[in-house]
């Protein structure tokens, strides 16, 4: 079932909630530009195995609100906490996908992991997302500042050039154009606000200040969260396990959606 909710007088976001009797739960953050609908395949299969699902749709994007404001990691983590105290969530496992795992990651140390037992973070965009001085991960500067101008000119070109480097296998012409769709959901100032985020905001003290067990899925193809950045993950998260995907881009939940789906319940039952 879908419902929204209020994270700010005049902002909802929007939550699907499959399976809301489920012995254990699972929050799903998505990456830009999509929404909770990227994990199609994960909803597909979790709740049969008796698993409670549930998807925030970030403001901007999807179903949820899109005001003009509020798209820095603090805003973004916040409206998760709103989420979790208005469902009265504790104990349950929270997974974030590329900048959905940076709001995660946001999350654990900003509420101190407020009811998380587990985190799960997938192409997850920390600690940071571009080059920086002193750190020579991540990607080019330039490649942000080109999607940004990109968004204000064509923004249905830059989301497809986008979809054409997110998976690593061949994928067809219909299912690109879903997820073109899902992009095009999003409102485009939220869409530019976020990648601006990428290049003002850093996660390396949040990182550290992870205690929960960390299950880290990363695409050694992955042309978008670079693969190091899940080995620099891995090294910063003291109670951490990195799983290199080898035939998986930046969508391991898709490129290998059978093995992630194990590896994700392996890890929720361990």
């Amino acid at each position: 079932m879908g419902y929204y909710v209020k994270v700010e007088p005049n902002v909802k976001v929007y939550v699907e909630d499959l399976n809301p009797d489920g012995e254990k739960t699972i929050v799903f953050l998505h990456g830009w530009p999509g929404s909770h609908k990227l994990f199609e395949y994960q909803f597909n299969y979790l709740p049969r195995l008796g698993y409670r699902c549930i998807g925030i749709d970030q403001r901007g994007f999807g179903k949820s609100d899109k005001p003009y404001e509020g798209y820095d990691y603090d805003r973004l983590s916040d409206d998760v906490r709103c989420v979790i105290n208005c469902l009265k969530l504790h104990d349950f496992i929270l997974a974030g996908h590329s900048t959905g795992g940076a709001i995660a990651v946001r999350y654990m140390s900003r509420h101190n992991g407020y009811g998380v037992s587990k985190l799960a973070l997938f192409a997850a965009a920390a600690p940071s997302l571009i080059k920086r001085t002193n750190f020579p991960y991540g990607v080019d500067e330039e490649v942000v500042t080109k999607i940004i101008e990109d968004a204000y000119t064509d923004r249905p070109k830059m989301l497809s050039d986008f979809g054409d480097i997110f998976f690593f296998q061949h994928i067809t012409r219909p299912f690109s154009d879903w997820f073109l769709g899902l992009g095009l959901q999003a409102a485009s100032w939220s869409t530019i606000a976020i990648a601006n985020t990428w290049i003002n905001e850093v996660l390396f003290y949040d990182l550290r200040e992870i205690n929960v067990p960390t299950l880290i899925i990363h695409g050694i193809h992955d042309k978008v969260v670079p693969f190091p950045l899940g080995q620099i993950q891995n090294q910063s998260i003291t109670n951490s396990k990195l799983v290199p995907f080898e035939f998986s881009g930046h969508a391991s939940f898709y490129d290998e959606q059978d093995r992630f789906n194990e590896e994700l319940v392996k890890f929720i039952e361990e």
